[in-house]
Formats: C-alpha cells, sequence, structure tokens
C-alpha cells in the first residue's frame, strides 16, 4: 500500500489540543483563516468546547467573516451569559455589521460584567 493510499489515523485528544495551541498562534500571526481551518476539526469532535468556539469566533472576527463570529460569539454567551469578553467582542462585531443598538447593548452587558477601562469607554453610558 502506498503512502497515498493509507488511511488517515483518527485524530486523538491531542492532536485537538496541538490544533487548538496552533489556532491560537496562527491567529497571533495574523492568519485567522488557518486558525479557522484548525479549529473546525476540533469543534467537530468536540462541540461542547466553549473555549474553542470562542476562539473560532475571534478568528471569524479577525478575518471578516461577521456573520459566522457572530453565531459563534452567540452561541458562547449561550453557555456562558457572563462572559465579558464575549459580550464586548459580540458588540464590536455588531459595530463593524453596521448594528449599533445591538452594540450598545453588548458594549453595556461588558461593562457592567467587568468594568475594565476599554469596556467602560465602549459602553458611553454617558448617552
Amino acid at each position: 500500500m502506498s503512502d497515498t493510499t493509507r488511511p488517515t489515523p483518527p485524530a486523538s485528544p491531542e492532536t485537538h489540543v496541538i490544533d487548538y495551541r496552533a489556532a491560537e498562534q496562527l491567529l497571533a500571526a495574523r492568519d485567522p483563516r488557518g486558525a479557522v481551518k484548525l479549529l473546525d476539526s476540533v469543534i467537530a469532535a468536540h462541540p461542547e468546547n466553549t473555549a474553542a468556539r470562542l476562539l473560532r469566533a475571534r478568528a471569524f472576527f479577525a478575518a471578516a467573516q461577521l456573520r459566522p463570529a457572530e453565531l459563534e460569539f452567540e452561541l458562547v454567551l449561550e453557555r456562558e451569559p457572563d462572559n465579558a469578553f464575549a459580550h464586548y467582542a459580540l458588540a464590536r462585531t455588531h459595530e463593524r455589521s453596521g448594528k449599533p443598538e445591538q452594540a450598545r447593548k453588548h458594549f453595556r452587558l461588558a461593562a457592567a460584567l467587568d468594568p475594565q477601562p476599554e469596556y467602560l469607554e465602549a459602553a458611553r453610558f454617558e448617552n
């Protein structure tokens, strides 16, 4: 049997951890599409993994794939409604998508959950 016809062994949990870490590096290196590709297999194997979904949402956002980013951030927030970063990132996604009212809502939720200066500034509570 030649190498081209040999079946690919199934991915192990260790492979998924390696892929997740590599996706983090790709996103940091400004290759969000490469990160999404790696995370697709991780999420297919572990759909409940919120950290992988959050990382994929960030990668979609960085790749300007706003609708997929929005859907992933919303899924993260269904599971973790008190995740301030996910609210902030979803707000930024809405902002880029031209949805200012939805953006304001999530900016304010992020600031209320975690009063970081960046979140407070974006929330514009004085308005």
